[in-house]
């Protein structure tokens, strides 16, 4: 774990980890499992809040970024109950641990909260992320959660609702002012359509001061559709009424200035020529902004009618005057909205990426482990054998020596098996292609499979007759099929069942073949159903996972359906999982057609090694012992044999006069060139020249992915030397 409390540049929380003392909860950080320490790993390096909840009682280990969301309950939280560290949100973590330690997970989408981080309780609202943690037995021994706080853009989004309801009460507006978008041009429309609707001869709005001492006064004075600065008056010259009721945010209402006001407050009115008003103030947060006006040059009694159309227009009128700020301002949350949403994207995008990179680093730790017990059985039976014939040999006793010779031979092909699993799982295992029958391999197999399942599982094939014939490698399908035959077995214990296999010809539409994730075009499907159990959607999506088991711990390695997929998915296939609990599953393999017939069975391998007649063969190989074999067999075969270490030693000969009737070499070449390169250089020289490439594991990709040009073919290591020899001959007598 990089919880190393001296480095200095190490994330505060990787040090609070470190220095933390554990032994009374989940023990000495050494003494952690492989999963908690890896999750810790991932968590601590997470740029967004992340919270390992481990065990029953939910331990709460976390990193910086929770530190910052966690505020006053910071630092002692760490190591707490989650229960007791968010009481508050007790219930939900209580159903997050039921959940996700029974192997669920769980999404909350802007869940909103009342949380105690600051000494009083506030709401907010979370998108909230958690996964089960799989100890090394498989099963969930802890919780990982995701936390990205969205309380501001839950409110930003609330803000354009809000905004945008508006928006469409402000649209109700007369179709004069909402064509503008200038205040002062809408208040003295809005002011002068008003004013003719009433019959008003003059109309005006006022600005006011920032320092609302005074006011000018705009207005339609001297012509129609005219503004003018008709002088600046403050309130007072207007009268006490005026103060009172505009400062109130009331409208001022006079019938008749003569008549209704004392005369050195009527002056001002009659100075301008108004004898009646209707004057509403405009105020905004609190503050008296400006004035709109419509007046009578002559006494005028004002209806109640009036006075209310009065009230509303200058409501919407100084709402749309705002419609310019808030539509800037809206312009300006959606941008911003948009970029913190994609930004908060990005971080958990990152973070899960993380998340499934630790994952794969864990599956690889696994696999490494798995191959080393393995290969070390294999080596142990190798080795000690030889040693064991050696020490034979050395005392003269050549009784029982073949016992020696057979494990050895034995070792090596498990060996070679097991090479053959992990490269199908990889999808980067060496096929052999054949034009084969499915339905002839199945019968083939139907006795294998029936002893395989036993008596309790009733074996059912139907074959589809004319079916076509499919380019696979055989010996990988059939195995593919046992495994798929046992498992049917395994899901219909102890009661048994009826297992299916059926075959088919399947045209595949642009809609189908996109539900299956392949082209269009023509299948064969290989089926295989049976009445068991049935899947789960969440074990359906999970099937394929490496190390993914539903078997008891020690019964199954999780490998079986991945190298299956691997397989189908390298040959240009497809496998498809339809299953119902409680009913039983059907898994299908779709196989590319073949347009051709299908090859015959061929002949068992042959020990014998068929004999050369001096023809030169060159070899070139980097590894001296397989180089040495091959010579070595190839030279007690009556061939002349040249040799070479790598591709700019094996171009020299080729450049040479030397006879050379097969180039033999591995594909895998240091020194620059590897073996399809000195095969295509080699060709330029020697167009005839005929080429064995050897392949060890993934290089059939350099040669082309079984797409050879002819006279090139490939062999896989290991080989036995009798089938290099066989190879060989075959090769220089075909023309």
């Amino acid at each position: 774990m990089p919880h190393d409390a001296r480095t200095t540049d190490n994330p505060d929380m990787a040090r609070r980890i470190a220095s933390f003392d554990w032994s009374a909860t989940l023990g000495p950080i050494e003494t952690w499992p492989v999963s908690l320490r890896t999750t810790v790993d991932l968590a601590i390096l997470s740029p967004v809040p992340m919270v390992i909840l481990w065990g029953a009682d939910g331990i709460m280990i976390y990193n910086d970024a929770y530190s910052v969301f966690a505020g006053g309950r910071h630092p002692r939280l760490l190591g707490s109950k989650v229960l007791e560290g968010w009481p508050e949100a007790a219930d939900l973590n209580r159903e997050v641990l039921r959940v996700c330690l029974g192997g669920g997970t769980l999404e909350y989408k802007d869940l909103e909260l009342s949380l105690n981080r600051r000494g009083t309780f506030e709401p907010l609202w979370v998108d909230l992320y958690y996964s089960p943690v799989l100890a090394e037995d498989g099963k969930p021994a802890g919780v990982i959660a995701i936390v990205v706080e969205t309380t501001d853009r839950v409110r930003d989004a609330e803000a354009l609702r809000q905004s945008e309801t508006r928006l469409r009460f402000l649209d109700a507006l007369g179709n004069a002012a909402s064509v503008s978008r200038d205040a002062d041009a809408i208040l003295a429309i809005t002011t002068r359509m008003v004013g003719e609707h009433m019959g008003a001869s003059v109309c005006a709005y006022a600005d006011m001061d920032e320092d609302q001492d005074g006011f000018s006064i705009r207005g339609d004075w001297a012509a129609p559709g005219s503004t003018s600065i008709v002088g600046h008056y403050s309130l007072a010259d207007f009268g006490a009424l005026a103060v009172k009721n505009l400062s109130a945010g009331e409208p001022l209402v006079v019938n008749d200035n003569l008549r209704e006001l004392p005369a050195h407050e009527a002056a001002t009115f009659q100075s301008i020529g108004i004898s009646a008003t209707i004057c509403m103030p405009l105020v905004k947060e609190g503050r008296l902004t400006a004035l709109m006006a419509v007046h009578h040059k002559q006494p005028h009694v004002w209806t109640e009618q009036e006075i209310s159309l009065m009230r509303e227009v200058t409501e919407r009128s100084w709402a749309h005057v705002e419609r310019v700020g808030a539509e800037a301002a809206l312009q300006e949350l959606n941008v911003n909205l948009e970029k913190r949403v994609a930004d908060r994207t990005r971080e958990l995008a990152r973070t899960q990426d993380a998340l499934r990179q630790a994952q794969k680093m864990e599956a690889v730790g696994q696999l490494t482990g798995g191959i080393a017990h393995d290969f070390n059985n294999l080596l142990t039976g190798i080795s000690g054998s030889l040693e064991m014939l050696q020490r034979r040999l050395n005392d003269g006793k050549l009784a029982g020596v073949e016992r020696y010779i057979d494990a050895a031979q034995s070792s090596s092909r498990r060996a070679t098996a097991l090479t053959q699993r992990l490269l199908a799982f990889s999808r980067r295992q060496t096929l052999a292609p054949k034009a084969i029958d499915v339905n002839r391999l199945v019968a083939g197999m139907e006795e294998l499979i029936r002893r395989s399942v036993g008596p309790d599982v009733a074996v059912e094939v139907v074959g589809a007759g004319g079916l076509w014939t499919t380019l696979i490698d055989p010996s990988q399908l059939e195995s593919a099929l046992l495994n798929l035959c046992i498992n049917a077995r395994d899901a219909m214990a102890p009661d048994g069942g009826r297992l299916t296999i059926e075959t088919a010809n399947k045209w595949l539409d642009e809609h189908s073949a996109r539900e299956r994730d392949l082209p269009p075009g023509q299948y064969v499907s290989l089926c295989v159903t049976d009445t068991g159990t049935g899947m789960t959607d969440d074990v359906k999506d999970r099937a394929f996972d490496p190390f993914f088991t539903t078997k008891p711990l020690g019964q199954g390695t999780g490998l079986g359906l991945s190298m299956i997929y691997g397989f189908v998915r390298q040959s240009g296939g497809q496998v498809r999982i339809y299953s119902e609990v409680g009913k039983g599953t059907t898994m299908c393999l779709y196989l590319p057609r073949h347009q051709g017939p299908a090859e015959g069975d061929g002949t068992a391998e042959s020990n014998a090694i068929d004999p050369g007649h001096g023809e030169t063969v060159l070899v070139i190989d980097d590894e001296e012992i397989v180089r040495m074999l091959a010579t070595d067999v190839l030279r007690e075969s009556g061939y002349n044999v040249l040799e070479a270490a790598d591709g700019p030693s094996g171009m020299k000969i080729l450049q040479s006069d030397a006879r050379i009737d097969l180039l033999v070499t591995d594909v895998g070449l240091p020194g620059g060139m590897n073996g399809r390169q000195v095969a295509d250089a080699a060709r330029v020289l020697r167009p005839t020249l005929k080429v064995l490439f050897i392949t060890g594991y993934a290089e059939n990709a350099v040669v082309g992915n079984g797409h050879l040009a002819p006279g090139m073919e490939v062999i896989t290591k290991p080989f036995n030397v009798a089938a290099l020899s066989t190879r060989v001959r075959d090769m220089i007598d075909r023309t």
